[in-house]
């Protein structure tokens, strides 16, 4: 949970020791750009314990956290239900739907982006951080990886307008973050041996991910190997 007083989503980021802090502030990044659309009644889809609740409190009138009762996370939700079935929620009740690193555990994306566009408000905004380029996590809750094409299609076929999809970073910030989290996935056998290893890389989680952002200056596409996008659309 952020602190009330925080004026970013994370606070994760600020221990450059940690293998992804960088993707951490990513995220703030993320929250920063939408901060526009954060307004009025939101609900927050796949809410898990609902850490950005804090922060996006002052610029909201009522937050919502819905999310799956069999999560394997301890949520804390004000609606327990599945995102790949109808919500038991009414029609035009949103300003604001957000759902970050959601839509590739549903099984039924399409559901989740349809019943987004019918709860929110002529003229509410969809805002969905999805990851592209990103190790299979929450396993075996994890189902897809979306391009951008595919992205606008289901928000079109959906009913969205405006839609806008944004890179989080570049190529590099993409395989660094993949070689920290390789490093961290390499931290085992005995206590002692485990111990070294996580001294070891604590210098290379923190040199390669201050590398990135100075070495994506050579990407001069960023869309085709994010780690994640950002992803924006309104409700005609």
């Amino acid at each position: 949970m952020t602190d009330k007083n925080s004026s970013s989503a994370s606070q994760y980021h600020k221990n450059k020791g940690h293998h992804n802090w960088l993707a951490y502030k990513l995220l703030d990044q993320f929250f920063e750009m939408n901060k526009e659309a954060f307004r009025g009644d939101l609900y927050d889809l796949g809410c898990g314990q609902a850490p950005y609740k804090d922060y996006l409190s002052p610029m909201i009138d009522t937050y919502t956290g819905v999310d799956w009762e069999g999560s394997p996370h301890d949520i804390h939700a004000d609606i327990k239900a599945s995102l790949s079935d109808t919500l038991p929620i009414k029609d035009n009740v949103a300003d604001c739907v957000l759902a970050v690193s959601v839509l590739e555990h549903i099984d039924e994306p399409q559901i989740m982006i349809n019943e987004t566009f019918r709860i929110l408000k002529p003229g509410g905004s969809l805002v969905y951080q999805v990851p592209w380029q990103w190790w299979i996590h929450e396993a075996p809750y994890d189902f897809f990886r979306y391009s951008p094409y595919a992205l606008e299609k289901m928000l079109t076929k959906a009913g969205f307008k405006n839609i806008e999809i944004k890179p989080m970073g570049g190529f590099f910030t993409m395989l660094y973050l993949k070689q920290n989290y390789f490093l961290k996935r390499s931290i085992r056998g005995p206590k002692f041996l485990r111990y070294i290893l996580k001294a070891a890389f604590i210098p290379l989680y923190y040199a390669f991910q201050w590398a990135a952002p100075i070495m994506d200056k050579l990407d001069k596409d960023w869309m085709l190997e994010t780690c994640a996008y950002s992803v924006r659309a309104s409700k005609p």
